[in-house]
């Protein structure tokens, strides 16, 4: 009997949430990454037990799902580097700690993750990437079912952000186990070469950019944490509008 030739795998990489394209993502996995700071946010959100944890695109939908979950539920985020008038939190991970989140819905809104989630929205798994979370994520996307996988950095303004293109670069450094089945398209490439080479200098390059410049010099706390390769092994899933814990 004739041996089956393996299965090929892609992996593409986008530069920012305008390069996505819906039609591409019906049988794809998708990553994004914010990482200063949605992305890291939610995914902090989720690992201290939050019972409902819903990204939004707009502040209408916000307002719209608390008045339908309750007064109880915490609205949190920014727009345009702002905290939402009204909001009872802002967009930093440190506002939502075990023991004001845990068992609370949570609404979280902000002006390019939120929006990049959405837009990958269309894709069969839908997962959050960071800094943090880099060395597991990796893990299981070496795994992934899927033929095709995208990696999505959510920019700002149709910009590429360092520290986004960072968080694609160090979870595809950490992917060693791919092989000759897997193929790369040139951004991932390019992310992957410069992640390899860059790995023990990840926070250098995120205080380097212009997000994480503002960061080192107002709040370097929360630089540190978003920076800190591998601090958590949660894994967040989109499901049904709503974000889960596959790890934790």
């Amino acid at each position: 009997m004739e041996e089956r030739l393996a299965l090929t795998k892609k992996i593409g990489v986008w530069l920012h949430t305008e390069e996505i394209v819906q039609e591409k993502l019906a049988n794809a996995c998708a990553v994004v990454f914010d990482v200063l700071l949605a992305t890291t946010t939610l995914i902090t959100i989720v690992e201290n037990g939050a019972k409902r944890v819903r990204p939004v695109a707009t502040i209408e939908e916000a307002w719209s799902i608390r008045q339908a979950w309750g007064e109880q539920t915490l609205l949190g985020g920014e727009q345009q580097a702002k905290r939402v008038p009204g909001f009872d939190c802002g967009p930093y991970p440190s506002e939502y700690p075990i023991e004001k989140v845990q068992e609370r819905d949570v609404v979280f809104l902000s002006t390019n993750g939120t929006r990049a989630i959405a837009a990958a929205s269309p894709a069969r798994e839908v997962l959050l990437g960071g800094v943090r979370n880099a060395p597991t994520l990796a893990s299981y996307l070496v795994k992934c079912p899927y033929e095709q996988l995208y990696l999505i950095a959510a920019g700002s303004r149709g910009h590429l952000c360092v520290e986004d293109f960072l968080g694609v670069a160090i979870t595809l450094a950490y992917m060693e186990d791919l092989d000759d089945t897997w193929q790369l398209n040139d951004g991932a490439q390019v992310a992957a070469a410069f992640g390899r080479q860059h790995q023990k200098e990840v926070a250098e390059w995120i205080r380097a950019g212009r997000v994480g410049r503002w960061f080192a010099e107002y709040d370097p706390e929360t630089l540190a944490f978003a920076s800190d390769v591998g601090a958590s092994s949660t894994l967040a899933r989109l499901c049904e509008g709503m974000l889960e814990a596959l790890q934790r």
